[in-house]
């Protein structure tokens, strides 16, 4: 399972993690991993091209990823995440939790 935290404060996200594989079906076959790999990984390209927040992001070949927004996010970004959000929580609901799960907290 995919498991993706994502932590506001207030109006502005702080971080998204993301942890494991969503073993839908088999490695280079698995539409839900690729979705939300394609999802998350393009956000970030977005904000770094896109706008002037600046990230910190660690990842690992293992499944992990980090991004950390020290200084909050804005505009562009901010709006990026949303629709990052949006179609991570939409993947959930189609594909189920057993597959993707999306946790969103705040600070």
């Amino acid at each position: 399972m995919i498991r993706v935290t994502v932590i506001e404060n207030g109006d502005t996200y702080k971080s998204i993690e993301s942890k494991g594989h969503a073993d839908f079906s088999a490695f280079g076959k698995d539409i839900v991993c690729a979705a939300a790999s394609v999802l998350i990984i393009n956000t970030l390209n977005g904000i770094d091209q896109f706008s002037d927040t600046k990230m910190d992001v660690t990842s690992e070949e293992s499944g992990y990823l980090k991004a950390v927004f020290p200084d909050g996010c804005d505009e562009k970004a901010q709006v990026l995440l949303d629709s990052m959000v949006l179609g991570l929580t939409q993947i959930e609901k189609q594909y189920g939790k057993r597959y993707l799960s999306i946790d969103i907290q705040e600070e």
